[in-house]
């Protein structure tokens, strides 16, 4: 019942309710990401949605205009305190998780919700094996149990289990638990760059299918 009713009823509501205060944010930082360098405020990037359907996924900017969308070996996104690809005011919006608060408006139209399996770029899904598409069944979250426990300390093997551990495990109260987790990680600054260990094990590789900003 919580699934599939009470949890898209939330997520709209929560939306409604955000879409004022994110409409009055969007003037600052659309100020400061133009004053930065003159590009695009937001940035769409293709994911995988539910059942496995692409959406754009809307944030604001944080990287270089057409700068090159860098993977890990495990085809986990690359991302560093040194990465050149991130501009001064991406800087700080990565760090208090602000470039993600565009997503409500994802929320409001019910291709993401609140809390769920953050979504992959569209190429990973050739990656999945069969027994692990059962988190596919959810809607994408803004923050999600491998977002709020791990960030991006999980790598791509990783990630899609504890995505999967979630489906298996959602309730009300798991989600309220992520939730109030999120905040914990964001105001701690926990693990918001790859471990060093993984980048010296890796090699890095430029993925050409979804350039210019990064799901960091």
């Amino acid at each position: 019942m919580y699934k599939y009713l009470f949890k898209p009823l939330f997520d709209f509501i929560l939306s409604l309710i955000a879409m004022p205060f994110l409409i009055l944010l969007c003037i600052p930082v659309a100020i400061a990401i133009k004053i930065d360098d003159g590009g695009p405020v937001f940035y769409c990037g293709k994911r995988i949605g539910r059942k496995g359907k692409p959406f754009k996924m809307v944030k604001f900017r944080t990287m270089k205009v057409n700068a090159p969308d860098l993977r890990l070996s495990d085809g986990s996104t690359y991302n560093s305190d040194e990465d050149e690809r991130v501009t001064r005011v991406g800087r700080f919006l990565r760090k208090t998780s602000i470039d993600e608060l565009p997503q409500f408006f994802n929320i409001f139209i019910f291709q993401m919700s609140l809390v769920g399996p953050r979504p992959d770029p569209v190429d990973w899904l050739d990656k999945y094996e069969e027994d692990e598409k059962d988190f596919l069944k959810l809607r994408p979250g803004v923050t999600g149990y491998s977002q709020a426990y791990f960030r991006n300390s999980a790598d791509g093997k990783q990630k899609i289990e504890n995505d999967n551990f979630y489906y298996k495990h959602l309730s009300f109260w798991l989600d309220v638990k992520i939730f109030f987790r999120t905040f914990v990680c964001v105001i701690k600054k926990e693990n918001i760059n790859v471990d060093d260990q993984r980048i010296e094990e890796s090699e890095i590789g430029n993925n050409e299918e979804d350039g210019g900003d990064s799901d960091a």
